[in-house]
């Protein structure tokens, strides 16, 4: 069987990693590969597919356009109003999210802690994810620091379907100020980590950054010199990528060792 995942950039992914380690531990003569698909390219690319493919991984900018092209929906893609997986059958294209319950479980792998307050940075998919994640672990109160409140737009109105949505205020990334929450979170890329927007979210313990290249971040790096609990973007990854294997595989002993080790290597490859 064949699985990739897609988006663009898609070059940097360790996506095919994590999946190829999985099946090799699985012991599954399956191949998974990263394909570059832009924005608007979906629809075209799911018709050009034959009965081999079983699975697909969607990364930037195809988790909504995937929405309309679904014959089925999980729940949690239903409430995100994206899916970062799609699972192709005789019966159609049917779309999960598994960023929700894998925020999830990359927050509770590192910390028992509550989450009462959250910080959240970034306005997209991902953070309509992450922030429906804490709405599940009981946050009351939320900020979103966007750079363009426009587009923010979708993921208010996805965190506010939840059944216990959390109190959202929306500000300007580059007008942040102290706020005291319990968590950070970032769904933006490095380089719009400013000074300013470290300061601001200085007393949060517990930072949870979804970029896993380049690492750490500076949002990460400042939160380990001062001893605050860090989630990465590679916690993220291996925690989705689980349920994306067992979801594509339908096997419920996924390696997840394996996995994990597949993308530190793949990392620590990077980094030299």
């Amino acid at each position: 069987m064949r699985c990739a995942v897609l988006g663009d950039p898609i070059e940097h992914s360790l996506s095919p990693a994590l999946h190829r380690a999985a099946y090799a531990a699985l012991g599954l003569d399956w191949t998974y590969d990263a394909v570059r698909v832009p924005s608007g390219g979906l629809a075209d690319f799911l018709t050009g597919l034959d009965d081999e493919w079983r699975g697909l991984s969607l990364t930037m900018p195809l988790k909504r356009e995937a929405m309309p092209l679904l014959t089925s929906r999980d729940a949690w893609a239903g409430l995100a109003g994206a899916a970062n997986t799609l699972l192709l059958d005789r019966d159609g294209v049917h779309g999960l999210n598994t960023d929700v319950p894998g925020a999830i479980a990359a927050l509770r792998e590192a910390t028992s802690a509550s989450f009462d307050r959250a910080v959240v940075l970034g306005g997209g998919a991902t953070a309509a994810s992450v922030l429906l994640a804490l709405a599940e672990l009981g946050c009351g109160s939320a900020v979103l620091a966007v750079r363009d409140a426009a587009r923010a737009a979708e993921t208010l109105e996805a965190v506010r379907r939840h059944a216990h949505p959390p109190r959202l205020e929306t500000v300007l990334l580059d007008e942040l100020t102290l706020l005291g929450a319990d968590v950070v979170v970032s769904t933006v890329p490095a380089d719009a980590q400013s000074a300013a927007v470290l300061a601001a979210v200085a007393d949060a313990p517990v930072v949870f950054d979804v970029v896993y290249d380049p690492w750490p971040t500076p949002l990460a790096a400042s939160a380990q010199a001062d001893g605050r609990v860090v989630v990465g973007g590679l916690d993220l990854l291996l925690w989705q990528a689980v349920d994306q294997v067992r979801a594509m595989t339908g096997r419920f002993d996924v390696p997840v060792a394996a996995m994990r080790a597949a993308g530190e290597a793949g990392l620590s490859e990077r980094r030299r």
